[in-house]
């Protein structure tokens, strides 16, 4: 499955997200093949955080990250640059509701 999550950055945090992106932490990596995520992909606008997620079940990863060790510490650390997931709550990321797909209309056909 693929699922997009949209966040929002702290103000004035931009460059420092970048920075501590360019290599997440190896056993950050481990878990998410574990809990079935295969590729995650992030672009900024300014602020904006605009996420890509492809895995095998989006609910059952976030479940299984919650109590995740490696994810806990991932997620003190980068915490201090993001200041909420759009549409999620207790800051939880929450997947953006699918407009179009081509790949989907050309199946149609």
């Amino acid at each position: 499955m693929r699922v997009a999550l949209h966040s929002v950055l702290r103000p004035g945090t931009e460059l420092d997200y970048d920075r501590e992106h360019e290599r997440i932490p190896d056993d950050l990596v481990a878990s998410f093949a574990r809990v079935g995520i295969h590729e995650w992909t992030i672009w900024r606008v300014v602020d904006r955080l605009f996420h890509l997620v492809e895995c095998d079940d989006f609910d059952a990863a976030m479940r299984a990250l919650a109590s995740d060790p490696a994810n806990e510490r991932w997620q003190a650390h980068i915490g201090r640059f993001v200041d909420r997931f759009a549409g999620g709550t207790d800051g939880q990321p929450a997947p953006l509701p699918e407009v179009w797909d081509l790949g989907r209309q050309r199946h149609l056909r």
